[in-house]
C-alpha cells in the first residue's frame, strides 16, 4: 500500500504570491495534496503580496518574522552578497530551516518552493539551489515543482507522496510556459517577476552599509528610516535626514515616535 493511500498528504510552501509560487501551489493541489503557504518579513521585504495572493486563492497563510536572524545574515553571509547587500542563498536557506522546523513540529510531510532552475542565473542555478538546500537542513525534503524533472528526485517523490510524472520540466528565464499555465487556471492578474526585496536595490545597499559601519547592532528603527527621505552623513556620529515632502516628514516622526 502506498504512503498516499494511507493519510492525506500535507506540503509547506514558501509563498511569496508571486507567480512561479501560485503555480507551484497549482501543482500540487491538482494531486490532492493539502497546501500551507508560509512567508516571512523582515525590514527588508513584507508579506504583503503573499497575503493577497494567498487571500485570492484561499490558500492558509503563516506569516514568520525573522528580523533578527536575517539582519545578522546580511551583516556577515557566509555565502556572500550578490550584486549589493543581498545574500540571497543565505537568505533562502534560512527561510527554508524554518519552514523546515514548522513542518517538523506541525506534522507536515514536505516542503516547497516555486523556483525554476535558471530563471535567475546567480540564485537559481543548479548549484546554488543544492547550495541553499544543503544549507537549510532539509535538504532531502525540498521540492521544487515547477522543475522537479530536471533535479533528482526527493524523498516525498520516491515515497510516494507526490507523483513525479504530475510535476514539470520548466528552466531558463523566459516566462512563457509559467504564462500559458496562469491562462489554463484561469489567472489573469498576478504580480511581475520582481524580488520586491530592498536589500537588491544600490541606493538602500548603500544606506544600509553606511550605518552597520557606524552601528554594528543597529536598532530596527533605524533601518526602517533607511527607506525614507535624503540622508546625510555629517559625521562618525552624526547623520542627517531630512524628508522630502509631508509624508515623509510624517513617516519620519512615526519612527521616531515608537520608540
Amino acid at each position: 500500500m502506498s504512503v498516499r493511500t494511507q493519510k492525506k498528504v500535507r506540503a509547506l510552501g514558501l509563498f511569496s504570491g508571486g507567480l512561479d509560487s501560485i503555480l507551484a501551489v497549482k501543482l500540487l493541489q491538482e494531486q490532492g495534496i493539502k497546501v500551507t503557504g508560509i512567508t516571512f518579513v523582515s525590514p527588508f521585504f513584507s508579506s504583503r503580496t503573499a497575503e493577497q495572493a494567498g487571500k485570492e486563492m484561499d490558500l492558509p497563510l503563516i506569516i514568520r518574522d525573522i528580523t533578527r536572524a536575517h539582519l545578522e545574515i546580511v551583516k556577515d553571509p557566509p555565502h556572500g552578497y550578490g550584486k549589493t547587500m543581498n545574500p540571497c542563498i543565505d537568505c533562502h536557506a534560512l527561510m527554508l530551516h524554518v519552514a523546515g522546523r514548522f513542518m517538523e513540529k506541525e506534522g507536515y510531510d514536505f516542503l516547497f518552493t516555486g523556483e525554476v532552475l535558471g530563471e535567475r542565473p546567480m540564485s537559481q542555478n543548479r548549484q546554488s539551489l543544492n547550495t541553499v538546500a544543503k544549507a537549510s537542513g532539509y535538504q532531502d525534503r525540498i521540492l521544487r515543482p515547477l522543475s522537479a524533472k530536471l533535479m533528482k528526485p526527493t524523498l516525498s517523490e520516491e515515497t510516494g507522496l507526490v507523483r513525479r510524472d504530475m510535476l514539470l520540466d520548466i528552466q531558463g528565464r523566459s516566462r512563457k510556459p509559467q504564462m500559458e499555465m496562469a491562462r489554463r487556471y484561469g489567472l489573469h492578474e498576478y504580480p511581475n517577476p520582481a524580488g520586491g526585496c530592498l536589500l537588491t536595490d544600490k541606493g538602500f545597499s548603500r544606506r544600509l552599509k553606511d550605518l552597520l559601519a557606524q552601528e554594528p547592532d543597529p536598532e530596527i528603527r533605524l533601518i526602517h528610516l533607511l527607506r525614507t527621505g535624503r540622508h546625510f552623513r555629517l559625521n562618525e556620529k552624526v547623520k542627517l535626514v531630512v524628508g522630502r515632502n509631508q509624508r515623509e516628514n510624517g513617516v519620519i516622526t512615526r519612527i521616531f515616535s515608537n520608540r
